[in-house]
């Protein structure tokens, strides 16, 4: 089953990229494997996949651990500052940095591993009080304070709209994220800004997430089925 739905998710992937002009190879799929066993995640790498996503730091821990250090790990749930050492150790991106404090907590402890950490700030495109993530207007500060933070490579942007919407209504979230991220890069606050990763789009609305620059996609229930509880 695995294998069928991650065969399925990738011509969709690379259908929806050439219908609107994008080059597949630009295009990268998350499996979110957050409270799946290690023998699914196994088995989706067994299909060609290496690059997973966790929400919860103990369950990633003992997940990763056991399996091969050639897969790629990227933390997407909310983050607190006593995690940041597991967190640095654990994972080749954090895609949920959000606050200063975290950022710093994360330099340091990537330092201390000696290690170059990729992150991508997250950005509460929907103003939802319920969401982490920082308003959009809030960003140019929080990038330029992060500057002095060379363990850190700041790589792009990552958004959760609304949820619950059709797909087409998260369009204009997801065209607010790319435009900030142009506005951004035109200050030269990534680590490469001709090259700026945007994390959007999950199981529901990934293919519009691609249509408006997405070059991260996060899909975990609709390659691994329904989570367990």
């Amino acid at each position: 089953m695995i294998c069928a739905n991650l065969e399925y998710i990738r011509s969709i992937i690379e259908k929806t990229a050439q219908k609107c002009g994008r080059d597949p190879q630009e295009i990268k799929l998350v499996a979110v494997s957050k409270r799946m066993p290690a023998a699914m995640i196994t088995e989706a790498q067994q299909c060609g996949q290496i690059l997973f996503g966790e929400n919860y730091l103990q369950d990633a821990e003992a997940k990763i651990q056991q399996l091969p250090s050639s897969l790629r790990w990227h933390f997407i749930g909310h983050l607190q500052s006593n995690k940041a050492k597991m967190a640095a150790e654990l994972f080749q991106m954090i895609e949920t940095v959000d606050r200063l404090k975290i950022a710093r907590a994360l330099d340091r402890h990537a330092e201390a591993f000696m290690k170059k950490l990729d992150i991508l700030i997250q950005i509460n495109v929907g103003r939802e009080p319920q969401k982490s993530g920082i308003l959009p207007e809030d960003a140019l500060e929080l990038l330029q304070a992060l500057q002095p933070l060379t363990n850190l490579r700041i790589r792009g942007l990552m958004t959760m709209p609304p949820y619950g919407r059709e797909p087409e209504e998260s369009r204009p979230f997801f065209q607010t994220l790319k435009k900030l991220s142009l506005e951004l890069a035109d200050k030269s606050l990534f680590y490469d800004n001709k090259t700026v990763e945007l994390s959007m789009g999950m199981s529901g609305d990934f293919t519009v997430a691609i249509e408006e620059g997405a070059t991260l996609v996060r899909v975990g229930t609709a390659i691994f089925g329904t989570r367990p509880q």
